[in-house]
């Protein structure tokens, strides 16, 4: 755990995405630096379950859809820290893949988070900041990856026009490489032990990234209060080969 010097104490968290993954262990550790926590997840049950779990507050919503945004945050009186976490993995070839499919890439990382920062507009406190997620495909496509890479590159120039943008609010990015997370499991299935291998094998460091090594960048950049237009690689290198 990074030292906060009491900065998250009493602050507000909101984290979308946060019900799995790199956004749970995000939300478990702002909680320990005395962080109030509200997760924002698309299923209800799940969300509602995790939260009771971990003492969060709690909303559901469809963060493609505005008007349902608007809905699920219009009580909400104050964030100070919102993170943006939510984005299914998208792939498919630009030739043959379904074309409203391969626009999910652009409406969760991109349309979606617009929807949030402007249902929210005045309720992110002037010192607030914002953390966005990318990925390592921005710097690295694959085949079958050019959409989502071409997501998790707009999402870096989107929070560096914002930073300027909703100044002094602070905007940054965190880019994750591959992780062992629950997504990956749901994307790669019975073939996840074999590709988690297959990348320790090719990367510098040997190792994958776990969700609680990811998410001590995300409390970097809310507890550093300096830190704006940024993107942080966390991939153990994974961009560089």
């Amino acid at each position: 755990m990074i030292r906060t010097n009491g900065i998250l104490k009493d602050k507000h968290v909101m984290i979308v995405g946060g019900s799995s993954g790199i956004g749970l262990a995000t939300a478990k550790q702002a909680k320990a630096e005395g962080a109030i926590v509200t997760i924002v997840g698309f299923n209800p049950d799940q969300t509602e379950r995790i939260a009771k779990e971990n003492e969060f507050e709690w909303r559901a919503a469809d963060i493609t859809k505005q008007e349902t945004i608007k809905v699920a945050l219009s009580d909400v009186r104050q964030v100070d820290h919102l993170v943006l976490l939510a984005g299914t993995f998208v792939a498919g070839t630009v030739l043959e893949a379904d074309i409203d499919y391969l626009h999910k890439a652009f409406d969760e990382r991109i349309w979606g988070a617009l929807y949030i920062i402007r249902s929210l507009g005045e309720k992110l406190s002037q010192d607030a900041s914002i953390t966005f997620t990318s990925g390592v495909l921005a710097d690295r496509p694959g085949p079958g990856t050019a959409i989502l890479a071409a997501a998790s590159s707009a999402v870096e120039s989107l929070a560096h026009g914002l930073a300027l943008e909703l100044a002094p609010r602070r905007v940054n990015t965190v880019s994750p490489g591959t992780t062992d997370s629950p997504l990956l499991s749901k994307s790669l299935g019975s073939g996840r032990e074999a590709f988690i291998n297959s990348m320790k094998e090719k990367l510098p460091l040997k190792r994958v990234a776990t969700t609680d090594q990811v998410a001590l960048a995300i409390l970097f950049f809310m507890t550093n209060e300096i830190m704006t237009g940024e993107t942080v690689h966390v991939d153990g290198g994974q961009r560089l080969i």
